[in-house]
């Protein structure tokens, strides 16, 4: 069978439009495919890299602030830190002039390797003790944080006001390790 000159162009047309799709379908798209995958992956572990890099710059912030708290009073036992700042909170009281009638502590058993204790505290005084008793708590070293506060009138047109005081300190929890050579809250602290 002889093809004619045109019909030799149309087959000639259909095997190249064939050849284009087979290519498009079996080459290309799964080329493409694979470039778009390529792609994704490359932004999210770069997004993960930034995230690693932006950590480790952190660690060296942290280390300080964690050297910073354990040097500035962070204790290893309950009995510790309870006593750290039932002293802390009489000095601070002695100091400003407040008279500090009661402070009551409250151990929290949660955690493994932070535990809180939280303090009540009651309180009566001028504005100006007052005020330079929260100053001194809250520019303690001590690890030590304000929960909640209650500042009132012990009598109407004096300067004496009565305050309630929530505070809360955090201390290492020591327990023994586990496992032989495994670290416990203790010992294994922070490593540079």
């Amino acid at each position: 069978m002889i093809l004619s000159k045109r019909e030799r162009y149309i087959a000639l047309a259909a095997i190249g439009a064939l050849a284009l799709l087979v290519a498009d379908r079996y080459v290309l798209t799964p080329i493409t495919d694979l470039n778009a995958q390529a792609v994704n992956e490359v932004q999210a572990l770069t997004g993960e890299l930034e995230l690693a890099s932006s950590l480790f710059l952190q660690k060296g912030v942290m280390v300080g602030k964690w050297n910073k708290m354990v040097a500035g009073g962070l204790k290893m036992e309950a009995g510790e830190a309870e006593s750290q700042v039932l002293h802390a909170m009489q000095d601070w009281a002695g100091d400003a002039g407040l008279d500090l009638w009661s402070i009551k502590p409250e151990r929290l058993d949660q955690g493994e390797d932070l535990r809180e204790i939280v303090f009540q505290a009651a309180a009566t005084g001028p504005m100006s003790a007052v005020s330079r008793f929260l100053w001194l708590v809250e520019t303690t070293s001590i690890p030590l944080r304000i929960k909640e506060m209650q500042l009132g009138s012990r009598r109407e047109g004096t300067d004496l006001l009565s305050l309630q005081l929530r505070v809360s300190t955090l201390y290492l929890a020591v327990s023994q390790p586990a496992a032989k050579g495994e670290q416990g809250p203790a010992q294994r602290g922070v490593q540079q």
